[in-house]
Protein backbone atom coordinates (compact mmCIF):
# COMPACT_ATOMS: atom_id res chain seq x y z
CA UNK A 1 0.00 0.00 0.00
CA UNK A 2 1.18 3.56 -0.73
CA UNK A 3 1.90 6.17 1.95
CA UNK A 4 0.77 9.76 1.90
CA UNK A 5 2.98 12.71 2.80
CA UNK A 6 1.54 13.02 6.32
CA UNK A 7 2.36 9.40 7.09
CA UNK A 8 5.87 9.89 5.70
CA UNK A 9 6.28 13.01 7.84
CA UNK A 10 5.22 11.20 11.04
CA UNK A 11 7.41 8.16 10.29
CA UNK A 12 10.42 10.40 9.64
CA UNK A 13 9.83 12.38 12.83
CA UNK A 14 9.71 9.22 14.94
CA UNK A 15 12.84 7.85 13.26
CA UNK A 16 14.71 11.15 13.70
CA UNK A 17 13.78 11.69 17.35
CA UNK A 18 13.59 8.05 18.43
CA UNK A 19 10.32 8.41 20.34
CA UNK A 20 6.62 9.23 20.09
CA UNK A 21 7.03 12.16 22.49
CA UNK A 22 9.92 13.59 20.47
CA UNK A 23 7.94 13.31 17.24
CA UNK A 24 4.92 15.02 18.82
CA UNK A 25 7.08 18.00 19.82
CA UNK A 26 8.62 18.29 16.35
CA UNK A 27 5.24 18.04 14.63
CA UNK A 28 3.34 20.11 17.25
CA UNK A 29 0.64 17.45 17.68
CA UNK A 30 -0.39 15.25 20.59
CA UNK A 31 1.37 11.99 21.41
CA UNK A 32 -1.83 9.92 20.94
CA UNK A 33 -2.25 11.42 17.46
CA UNK A 34 1.29 10.41 16.50
CA UNK A 35 0.82 6.93 17.97
CA UNK A 36 -2.46 6.38 16.10
CA UNK A 37 -1.04 7.53 12.76
CA UNK A 38 2.08 5.41 13.24
CA UNK A 39 -0.02 2.30 13.94
CA UNK A 40 -2.14 3.04 10.87
CA UNK A 41 1.02 3.46 8.79
CA UNK A 42 2.26 0.03 9.90
CA UNK A 43 -1.08 -1.43 8.88
CA UNK A 44 -0.82 0.24 5.47
CA UNK A 45 2.69 -1.02 4.72
CA UNK A 46 1.92 -4.51 6.01
CA UNK A 47 4.92 -4.98 8.34
CA UNK A 48 6.05 -3.58 11.72
CA UNK A 49 8.20 -0.50 11.64
CA UNK A 50 9.16 -0.51 15.31
CA UNK A 51 9.55 -2.96 18.14
CA UNK A 52 8.27 -1.75 21.50
CA UNK A 53 10.55 -2.96 24.29
CA UNK A 54 10.10 -1.70 27.88
CA UNK A 55 8.30 1.40 26.68
CA UNK A 56 10.91 2.35 24.06
CA UNK A 57 10.76 2.17 20.26
CA UNK A 58 13.41 0.33 18.26
CA UNK A 59 13.35 0.62 14.47
CA UNK A 60 13.17 -2.67 12.56
CA UNK A 61 15.63 -3.35 9.72
CA UNK A 62 12.77 -2.73 7.28
CA UNK A 63 12.11 0.67 8.86
CA UNK A 64 15.77 1.64 8.56
CA UNK A 65 15.80 0.77 4.88
CA UNK A 66 12.54 2.63 4.30
CA UNK A 67 13.89 5.66 6.17
CA UNK A 68 16.72 6.12 3.67
CA UNK A 69 14.20 6.49 0.85
CA UNK A 70 11.83 8.60 2.94
CA UNK A 71 14.65 11.04 3.68
CA UNK A 72 15.16 11.63 -0.05
CA UNK A 73 11.45 12.35 -0.47
CA UNK A 74 11.42 14.71 2.50
CA UNK A 75 14.40 16.68 1.19
CA UNK A 76 12.61 16.99 -2.15
CA UNK A 77 9.52 18.38 -0.38
CA UNK A 78 11.72 20.89 1.43
CA UNK A 79 13.15 21.99 -1.90
CA UNK A 80 9.62 22.49 -3.30
CA UNK A 81 8.68 24.57 -0.26
CA UNK A 82 11.77 26.75 -0.68
CA UNK A 83 10.92 27.45 -4.31
CA UNK A 84 7.28 28.18 -3.43
CA UNK A 85 8.38 30.54 -0.65
CA UNK A 86 10.74 32.32 -3.03
CA UNK A 87 8.01 32.71 -5.65
CA UNK A 88 5.55 33.99 -3.03
CA UNK A 89 8.07 36.67 -2.04
CA UNK A 90 8.73 37.37 -5.73
CA UNK A 91 12.45 36.99 -5.20
CA UNK A 92 14.80 36.88 -8.14
CA UNK A 93 15.78 33.38 -7.09
CA UNK A 94 17.58 31.18 -4.61
CA UNK A 95 21.09 29.89 -5.24
CA UNK A 96 22.65 27.07 -3.21
CA UNK A 97 26.47 27.00 -3.46
CA UNK A 98 28.80 24.37 -2.03
CA UNK A 99 32.58 24.41 -2.18
CA UNK A 100 35.67 22.53 -1.11
CA UNK A 101 37.46 24.49 1.66
CA UNK A 102 40.69 25.06 -0.28
CA UNK A 103 38.98 27.29 -2.84
CA UNK A 104 36.13 28.88 -1.00
CA UNK A 105 37.41 30.94 1.92
CA UNK A 106 38.01 34.21 0.04
CA UNK A 107 37.03 34.13 -3.63
CA UNK A 108 33.59 32.58 -3.25
CA UNK A 109 32.42 34.95 -0.48
CA UNK A 110 33.60 37.83 -2.67
CA UNK A 111 31.65 36.41 -5.63
CA UNK A 112 28.52 35.97 -3.48
CA UNK A 113 28.78 39.56 -2.26
CA UNK A 114 29.07 40.75 -5.86
CA UNK A 115 26.08 38.64 -6.90
CA UNK A 116 23.88 39.97 -4.09
CA UNK A 117 24.83 43.51 -5.07
CA UNK A 118 23.71 42.77 -8.64
CA UNK A 119 20.54 40.82 -7.70
CA UNK A 120 19.28 42.60 -4.61
CA UNK A 121 16.28 40.28 -4.08
CA UNK A 122 18.23 37.05 -4.44
CA UNK A 123 18.95 34.64 -1.58
CA UNK A 124 22.15 32.60 -1.44
CA UNK A 125 23.23 29.72 0.81
CA UNK A 126 26.87 28.65 1.03
CA UNK A 127 28.55 25.65 2.70
CA UNK A 128 32.00 24.07 2.79
CA UNK A 129 31.95 20.33 2.05
CA UNK A 130 34.43 17.60 1.22
CA UNK A 131 34.29 15.62 -2.03
CA UNK A 132 31.66 12.93 -1.24
CA UNK A 133 29.06 15.10 0.57
CA UNK A 134 29.49 17.85 -2.03
CA UNK A 135 28.68 15.38 -4.80
CA UNK A 136 25.66 14.09 -2.87
CA UNK A 137 24.29 17.61 -2.38
CA UNK A 138 24.40 18.22 -6.12
CA UNK A 139 22.83 14.88 -7.03
CA UNK A 140 20.06 15.30 -4.44
CA UNK A 141 19.17 18.80 -5.73
CA UNK A 142 20.25 20.32 -2.41
CA UNK A 143 22.85 22.46 -4.18
CA UNK A 144 22.78 24.21 -7.56
CA UNK A 145 26.52 24.50 -8.15
CA UNK A 146 29.69 23.24 -6.53
CA UNK A 147 33.26 24.54 -6.71
CA UNK A 148 35.79 21.78 -6.20
CA UNK A 149 39.48 21.16 -6.82
CA UNK A 150 38.94 17.55 -7.97
CA UNK A 151 36.82 16.82 -11.08
CA UNK A 152 33.74 14.75 -10.23
CA UNK A 153 33.36 11.56 -12.25
CA UNK A 154 29.60 10.91 -12.37
CA UNK A 155 27.32 10.45 -15.40
CA UNK A 156 24.75 12.94 -14.06
CA UNK A 157 27.24 15.68 -13.19
CA UNK A 158 29.37 17.90 -15.37
CA UNK A 159 32.52 19.77 -14.38
CA UNK A 160 34.09 22.73 -16.15
CA UNK A 161 37.40 24.41 -15.23
CA UNK A 162 37.23 27.90 -13.74
CA UNK A 163 40.82 28.72 -12.86
CA UNK A 164 44.22 27.22 -12.12
CA UNK A 165 47.07 27.56 -9.64
CA UNK A 166 50.42 25.88 -9.05
CA UNK A 167 51.49 23.77 -6.11
CA UNK A 168 54.07 25.66 -4.03
CA UNK A 169 56.12 25.03 -0.90
CA UNK A 170 55.25 27.24 2.08
CA UNK A 171 57.50 27.98 5.03
CA UNK A 172 57.94 30.74 7.67
CA UNK A 173 59.68 33.94 6.63
CA UNK A 174 62.82 33.08 8.64
CA UNK A 175 63.12 29.55 7.23
CA UNK A 176 66.32 28.66 5.26
CA UNK A 177 64.25 27.79 2.17
CA UNK A 178 62.77 31.30 2.13
CA UNK A 179 66.18 32.65 1.16
CA UNK A 180 66.68 30.29 -1.79
CA UNK A 181 66.58 31.62 -5.35
CA UNK A 182 64.79 29.83 -8.16
CA UNK A 183 62.44 26.81 -8.04
CA UNK A 184 63.06 24.20 -5.35
CA UNK A 185 63.32 20.47 -6.02
CA UNK A 186 61.80 17.86 -3.72
CA UNK A 187 65.38 16.87 -2.81
CA UNK A 188 65.81 20.41 -1.44
CA UNK A 189 62.91 19.76 0.95
CA UNK A 190 64.36 16.51 2.33
CA UNK A 191 66.25 17.98 5.35
CA UNK A 192 63.15 19.67 6.79
CA UNK A 193 60.05 18.31 8.62
CA UNK A 194 57.21 17.90 6.11
CA UNK A 195 53.56 18.63 6.86
CA UNK A 196 51.45 16.51 4.52
CA UNK A 197 48.07 14.80 4.14
CA UNK A 198 46.34 11.44 4.43
CA UNK A 199 47.50 9.40 1.42
CA UNK A 200 43.90 8.43 0.62
CA UNK A 201 42.77 12.05 0.32
CA UNK A 202 43.01 13.99 -2.98
CA UNK A 203 45.83 16.16 -1.56
CA UNK A 204 47.63 13.15 -0.16
CA UNK A 205 47.52 11.34 -3.49
CA UNK A 206 48.76 14.46 -5.28
CA UNK A 207 51.77 14.87 -2.95
CA UNK A 208 52.55 11.15 -3.13
CA UNK A 209 52.51 11.23 -6.94
CA UNK A 210 54.91 14.21 -6.93
CA UNK A 211 57.40 12.30 -4.79
CA UNK A 212 56.98 9.10 -6.82
CA UNK A 213 57.63 10.98 -10.07
CA UNK A 214 60.76 12.58 -8.60
CA UNK A 215 62.02 9.29 -7.15
CA UNK A 216 62.10 10.86 -3.69
CA UNK A 217 61.03 9.13 -0.45
CA UNK A 218 57.97 10.72 1.13
CA UNK A 219 58.56 11.11 4.87
CA UNK A 220 55.76 12.96 6.66
CA UNK A 221 56.35 14.47 10.10
CA UNK A 222 52.84 15.87 10.66
CA UNK A 223 49.67 14.75 8.87
CA UNK A 224 46.76 17.18 8.49
CA UNK A 225 43.35 17.20 6.87
CA UNK A 226 43.51 20.42 4.86
CA UNK A 227 45.91 22.97 3.33
CA UNK A 228 44.59 25.55 5.82
CA UNK A 229 45.78 23.37 8.72
CA UNK A 230 49.11 22.92 6.92
CA UNK A 231 49.51 26.72 6.70
CA UNK A 232 48.72 27.15 10.39
CA UNK A 233 51.25 24.49 11.41
CA UNK A 234 53.92 25.82 9.07
CA UNK A 235 53.48 29.35 10.41
CA UNK A 236 53.76 27.93 13.96
CA UNK A 237 57.12 26.40 13.05
CA UNK A 238 55.94 22.80 12.59
CA UNK A 239 57.60 22.36 9.21
CA UNK A 240 57.16 23.05 5.52
CA UNK A 241 54.14 22.09 3.39
CA UNK A 242 53.08 21.68 -0.22
CA UNK A 243 49.85 23.54 -0.93
CA UNK A 244 48.07 25.11 -3.89
CA UNK A 245 48.03 28.86 -4.43
CA UNK A 246 44.24 28.96 -4.00
CA UNK A 247 44.75 27.91 -0.38
CA UNK A 248 47.62 30.36 0.06
CA UNK A 249 45.39 33.14 -1.24
CA UNK A 250 42.84 32.14 1.42
CA UNK A 251 45.40 32.24 4.24
CA UNK A 252 44.72 35.57 6.02
CA UNK A 253 47.53 35.74 8.56
CA UNK A 254 50.61 36.38 6.41
CA UNK A 255 54.12 35.58 7.63
CA UNK A 256 54.44 32.70 5.16
CA UNK A 257 56.66 32.56 2.10
CA UNK A 258 55.64 30.49 -0.91
CA UNK A 259 58.51 29.06 -2.97
CA UNK A 260 58.11 27.76 -6.50
CA UNK A 261 58.67 24.02 -6.91
CA UNK A 262 60.15 22.53 -10.08
CA UNK A 263 57.70 20.43 -12.15
CA UNK A 264 54.88 21.23 -9.72
CA UNK A 265 51.43 20.08 -10.83
CA UNK A 266 48.59 22.49 -11.58
CA UNK A 267 45.52 22.59 -9.33
CA UNK A 268 42.28 23.38 -11.15
CA UNK A 269 39.17 24.92 -9.63
CA UNK A 270 36.17 23.22 -11.23
CA UNK A 271 32.53 24.20 -11.52
CA UNK A 272 30.24 21.19 -10.92
CA UNK A 273 26.52 21.05 -11.71
CA UNK A 274 23.79 18.68 -12.89
CA UNK A 275 24.47 17.67 -16.49
CA UNK A 276 20.89 17.63 -17.73
CA UNK A 277 19.58 20.81 -16.08
CA UNK A 278 20.43 24.31 -17.37
CA UNK A 279 21.98 26.76 -14.93
CA UNK A 280 19.66 29.51 -13.73
CA UNK A 281 20.32 33.15 -14.54
CA UNK A 282 21.40 33.60 -10.94
CA UNK A 283 23.89 30.72 -11.16
CA UNK A 284 25.30 32.00 -14.44
CA UNK A 285 25.73 35.45 -12.89
CA UNK A 286 27.63 33.94 -9.96
CA UNK A 287 29.94 31.95 -12.25
CA UNK A 288 30.64 35.04 -14.36
CA UNK A 289 31.64 37.05 -11.27
CA UNK A 290 33.78 34.19 -9.91
CA UNK A 291 35.64 33.79 -13.22
CA UNK A 292 36.47 37.51 -13.23
CA UNK A 293 37.69 37.36 -9.63
CA UNK A 294 39.93 34.40 -10.43
CA UNK A 295 41.41 36.20 -13.41
CA UNK A 296 41.91 39.35 -11.31
CA UNK A 297 43.84 37.33 -8.71
CA UNK A 298 46.06 35.58 -11.24
CA UNK A 299 44.18 32.28 -11.47
CA UNK A 300 43.02 32.62 -15.08
CA UNK A 301 42.94 29.46 -17.19
CA UNK A 302 44.59 31.38 -20.02
CA UNK A 303 47.47 32.46 -17.81
CA UNK A 304 47.92 29.34 -15.69
CA UNK A 305 51.71 29.33 -16.11
CA UNK A 306 52.05 32.76 -14.55
CA UNK A 307 50.08 31.78 -11.45
CA UNK A 308 49.75 34.25 -8.61
CA UNK A 309 52.30 36.01 -6.47
CA UNK A 310 54.72 33.66 -4.74
CA UNK A 311 55.08 35.82 -1.65
CA UNK A 312 52.18 36.17 0.80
Amino acid sequence: MSLNLRQIEVFRAVMSTGSISGASKVLHVSQPAVSRLLSYTETRVGFPLFERIKGRLYATPEAKRLFREVDHVYLGVQRVNEVAHSLAERRQGVLHVVSSPSIGHVLIPQAIAGLCARYTDARVTFNFLNYAPLQDRLLNHQADIGIISTPIEHPNLETKPLGQSRIVCVCPEDHPLAQRKGPLTLADLRPYPLISYDRESPYGRMVASMYDAAGEPLRTTIEVGSPQSACALSQAGGGIALIDEFSLHNWPNGHLVACAVADAPVMTANLAFLRFEPLSQLAQGFVDILRKLMALNGFSLLDAEAGSSLRH
